[in-house]
């Protein structure tokens, strides 16, 4: 799913082409993409974009006439860019923008189609979209760590819960614990008022610096290659691969369609966290350290 450094491109890359352009057509391949019925979508033509803005993990397309068509890419949702009028025709086409400079195409790989957009009309309409959750550039510590502690469950858990806070998923979530040095399992109860501070610290330097990566990486161009998995990432979708910290090889949770990766050294103390599938079928026989795992390794 993208999160908050995607989003943010994708938003300044919008607003950089089509801010102050005229949308001339609205074409959908799949009637399923657009989940309200009013306004129809025939309202948006011949009405100019005014503004492209983030609401979370949403983009917010704002015409004239009130008009907000709210976009939600979900995980494999994404958007293309061609510099001229383009056919929908592949089986990831979902919907086409027409504008003077070119055609904004919605794709979406894979068999669940769970990107959506809706239509509204007016600012009171547009809050329905909001989760809540706190934007943590431009928050101060107090604030963050008052949101932290609302709910006592898991940090990863409470990292990636739009209601608490805004534009952060499975993937940058791990990265922002391994740099606080947290493991992703500990409970927001525990956490000691340094640690959160540390945490909300991370938070801000990750999104920061992978921003600035995805900015410079496009530049005026369209980015193409929006992913969870990013080469210099530290540990995310790094399973079995050397941290870059310490060397150790990176750690999983497997868990629902997703995987938590970790680093047992620099985040856990050297203790590896149960994986559900794998505790539950080894039982005693799961290796509580990582050393314990490297031993049982070298004699298997």
């Amino acid at each position: 799913m993208p999160e908050l450094p995607d989003v943010t491109i994708y938003r300044e890359r919008l607003t950089a082409l089509l801010v102050g352009q005229v949308l001339e057509d609205v074409r959908l391949r799949s009637a399923f993409v657009l989940r309200t019925v009013e306004p129809p979508p025939e309202a948006l033509r011949g009405q100019v974009l005014r503004g492209v803005e983030r609401l979370g993990k949403r983009l917010v397309f704002g015409f004239d006439g009130d008009l907000f068509l709210v976009l939600h890419l979900m995980i494999a949702g994404r958007l293309q860019w061609y510099p001229r009028e383009r056919k929908l025709g592949a089986r990831i086409d979902l919907a086409a923008f027409d504008f003077a400079p070119g055609t904004l195409v919605l794709t979406e790989a894979g068999s669940k189609k769970r990107a959506s957009l809706h239509l509204v009309r007016g600012r009171d309409a547009l809050r329905q979209f909001d989760r809540g959750g706190l934007e943590v550039d431009g928050a101060t510590p107090l604030q963050f760590a008052a949101t932290l502690r609302r709910e006592n469950r898991t940090v990863k858990r409470a990292l990636c819960d739009p209601t608490l806070f805004a534009g952060i998923g499975n993937a940058y979530s791990d990265e922002i614990l391994h740099r606080a040095r947290l493991s992703p399992a500990v409970l927001t109860s525990r956490l000691a008022d340094a640690e959160i501070e540390r945490l909300h610290a991370a938070v801000v330097a990750v999104f920061a610096h992978w921003t600035a990566v995805l900015r410079t990486e496009v530049g005026d161009g369209w980015p193409t290659k929006v992913t969870a998995f990013r080469a210099g990432m530290a540990v995310h979708g790094r399973y079995g691969q050397p941290c870059p910290d310490c060397g150790a090889p990176v750690q999983r949770i497997r868990y629902a369609d997703n995987e938590c990766n970790y680093c047992a050294n620099c985040q856990c103390g050297g203790k590896l966290l149960a994986d559900r599938g794998l505790s539950a079928l080894l039982k005693k026989d799961w290796p509580k350290t990582l050393a314990e795992l490297e031993e049982r390794r070298r004699g298997g």
